[in-house]
């Protein structure tokens, strides 16, 4: 009987430092904290709007009118020589050209 209250004690003192490191896991009210471990995403633009208007501009000749964020795009405004027009579509995220119109 000594022995098996020995071993008991014996196992009781072995998972007292387990047990205090699950105590400290826990949140004030005793819930388990949750750890997100994915990477928060960002929803911005990662490509500046300057960063937008050099790839826009990049081998099209004419001149930039001006720049706007909407969204997940940002569109360049373009005058090409002879006096048309175009809105290029940069995506914000990637800064590759999506589209001109």
């Amino acid at each position: 009987m000594i022995r098996f209250s020995a071993i008991g004690l014996a196992a009781l003192i072995a998972a007292a430092p387990l047990s205090q490191a699950v105590a400290q896991d826990r949140g004030p009210r005793g819930e388990r904290q949750q750890q997100d471990e994915r990477p928060q995403r960002d929803e911005r633009p990662r490509v500046s709007v300057g960063e937008a208007v050099q790839r826009a501009s990049s081998g099209r000749p004419g001149r930039f009118l001006g720049a706007s964020d909407r969204g997940g795009t940002i569109v360049v405004r373009w005058e090409y020589p002879g006096g048309r027009i175009a809105d290029i579509m940069v995506d914000g995220r990637t800064g590759r050209v999506i589209g001109e119109r």
